[in-house]
């Protein structure tokens, strides 16, 4: 099926070869001219018993109006600078849009679209080396963002592994843990020699799972490792055939740990309460069911759209500004590589994610109203401190949202601008040419987030050091 630039070509494309004007079809179809102009130029989608009408009056099917094929070479060119124009590249430049007119020639329309190709290229050369992992964590998001980052069929195997152990609210306790490990005929071995690259071994010929003895720094507990190893097989996970298989299987396993901590049927009573007394705040959330900031967060976003009919965003942003993980399914203009991936891109320094840092107490939460050119956004964000540096955590709604929630009555207030490169990437007018050739600076190198899919059967573990490991302890 046609997007909405090609439909709009196809339209005006019959009509001209119909010889009708707009005022003529308008007419025909009892329409306003200036909503067929907005439809020709793909501005609004048209009721389908409007394109009925339309195919009628220009004596054609609406298949013929529907085919996602451009009606002519110029109409491809002028679709593909349109859409070239509208990625986020482009946008950063801070440059107008250029709209094609009839007085352009098709020769300069294939100038300026070979150009924006080669801008594209020469971006996504750049970025190369972990292409295949920015791609498939960029589709994950984007399919995640479709079902509102809940997955009902994971949700269900969960309450039947917590209600087995008679847990329905409050901290899952470690004994319940095991008992659901002992579900599906794991036990859970605790040990200080686990290798380096990895979190958490489940050993499945003798049934163990080994787990660090302490809480590994950055969030990741022993209670959500066990139950993500856990998820593995109860999931039916074989070994990852690429990153996007790795990234699935990460992504399900962990949605059930927190499925099983904080149980999909007191999370929800819980939170509607809350939103009852217009009073929802992520720290009350977390401390409920005895999990960390990040998870609770996160576990919000599985509920709130799902359950609560509220849209949001979630980051987590490390202390130079670089996203770790991002959500979103409200709108909010994350930033964006030339591939669409946000993963190790830098957010707006006038967002709370990176003003929560400058605050000299840290101990609550800050909240802030931040006005974007699409819309104002309330958000609250927790800092913490990770294995290498400081983090934020920040859960945020559109400003219609915001009547739900603790800190809604904050006078703070930021205004961004980006991806617009003016507003907080580009020195105001006069500097750069002030010091130009006069300051020398010696940059951090910010390291991609995601590396390429390693040799070994498992992305960032170290096979020899895996099964060493699996030997060494084999006969325990």
């Amino acid at each position: 099926m046609a997007d909405l630039s090609t439909l709009g070509r196809r339209i005006r494309h019959f009509r001209s070869k119909a010889g009708l004007t707009l005022e003529e079809v308008g007419q025909i179809t009892g329409t306003a001219p200036s909503q067929l102009s907005m439809i020709e130029n793909g501005h609004r989608e048209p009721r389908l018993s409007l394109l009925e009408a339309l195919a009628a009056a220009l004596d054609v099917t609406t298949s013929d109006l529907l085919d996602g094929e451009p009606p002519s070479a110029r109409a491809a060119l002028e679709i593909e600078l349109e859409k070239a124009q509208a990625s986020p590249a482009y946008r950063e430049l801070g440059l107008p849009i250029l709209r094609p007119t009839r007085a352009m020639s098709d020769a300069m329309l294939k100038t300026l679209v070979g150009l924006h190709r080669e801008l594209d290229r020469r971006a996504r050369m750049s970025i190369a080396t972990p292409e295949e992992a920015r791609r498939a964590n960029t589709q994950h998001r984007a399919d995640m963002r479709e079902r509102n980052n809940h997955l009902p069929e994971i949700e269900a195997i969960a309450e039947q592994a917590t209600k087995a152990v008679r847990h329905t609210t409050g901290a899952l306790t470690h004994r319940a843990v095991a008992q659901i490990a002992q579900q599906v005929g794991l036990t859970i071995v605790h040990t200080d020699d686990l290798p380096h690259s990895a979190r958490a071994v489940v050993d499945r010929e003798h049934g163990r799972i080994y787990i660090p003895p302490a809480s590994i720094p950055g969030g990741h507990g022993l209670r959500s490792l066990a139950l993500q190893a856990v998820a593995n097989k109860m999931l039916g996970h074989k070994e990852p055939v690429d990153y996007a298989d790795f990234l699935r299987q990460r992504l399900e396993a962990s949605y059930f740990a927190a499925a099983c901590l904080m149980p999909r049927a007191a999370s929800v009573e819980f939170l509607e309460r809350a939103k009852r007394n217009r009073n929802i705040a992520i720290e009350d959330f977390r401390d409920t069911f005895g999990v960390t900031h990040e998870g609770a967060a996160l576990r919000f976003t599985n509920l709130a759209t799902h359950y609560l009919g509220i849209t949001l965003h979630y980051l987590r942003v490390d202390g130079d500004g670089s996203v770790v993980g991002a959500y979103e399914n409200d709108g909010l203009p994350l930033p964006q590589d030339a591939t669409g991936s946000t993963e190790g891109e830098v957010v707006c320094r006038h967002w709370s994610a990176r003003q929560a840092f400058a605050r000299t107490t840290r101990t609550s939460e800050h909240y802030q109203y931040t006005d974007t050119p699409v819309g104002t956004f309330f958000e609250s964000t927790q800092t913490g401190i990770g294995t290498n540096s400081e983090f934020s955590i920040t859960l945020g709604v559109p400003y219609a949202e915001s009547k739900w929630f603790r800190g809604r009555e904050t006078h703070r207030r930021e205004v961004s601008t980006c991806p617009d490169a003016r507003c907080c990437r580009r020195p105001d007018d006069g500097l750069t040419e002030r010091w130009r050739g006069q300051g020398w600076a010696s940059p951090k190198v910010r390291t991609h987030l995601f590396a390429p899919l390693p040799q070994g059967t498992y992305p960032g573990v170290d096979d020899r050091e895996l099964y060493e490991f699996l030997e060494t302890h084999a006969h325990d």
